[in-house]
């Protein structure tokens, strides 16, 4: 079952992020699809600023992964973009065996190394402002977490 959301600004996007961190657990998984400018680092934002991290949020894109470890539980937020399914050293399975959580922005890069159980969020376009997130949850924690959240 799909869930949809539209987001009327920046900062609608930063609170369902917020709305969605409140239901967070150790070993959440993310996938922030969306082409560029869509939202997805805008997400990532407002889920650390609920995690209380203070560090500045920006998109990985050219480290692949930034570590946050100063709030409620750590947060790994991944842009994979330069990735692709033959890139195995990444080490995507030591970030989802943490007690963190997983942002993980171009998802469809590494889809096969993806977790069964996780969260889909896809950010589409509308217009200069509003955005419509289609949420996709795999497993029961997720589906209990969209009914709770959407």
């Amino acid at each position: 079952m799909n869930y949809k959301y539209t987001s009327r600004s920046e900062q609608n996007t930063m609170e369902i992020a917020e709305n969605i961190e409140s239901e967070k657990f150790p070993g959440m998984v993310i996938c922030l699809y969306g082409e560029l400018g869509s939202g997805k680092t805008v997400f990532a934002k407002g889920f650390a600023k609920a995690l209380g991290i203070t560090d500045t949020i920006t998109s990985p894109t050219f480290s692949l992964v930034k570590e946050y470890l100063d709030g409620e539980m750590p947060l790994f937020h991944m842009d994979v973009y330069r990735l692709d399914e033959s890139n195995e050293e990444f080490g995507l399975d030591d970030y989802l065996n943490q007690d963190g959580v997983c942002l993980i922005e171009w998802p469809e890069m590494i889809e096969s190394q993806l977790p069964e159980e996780r969260l889909d969020i896809k950010i589409k376009i509308v217009d200069d402002e509003t955005r419509v997130l289609v949420f996709t949850p795999y497993g029961e924690k997720y589906e209990d977490l969209c009914e709770a959240v959407l």
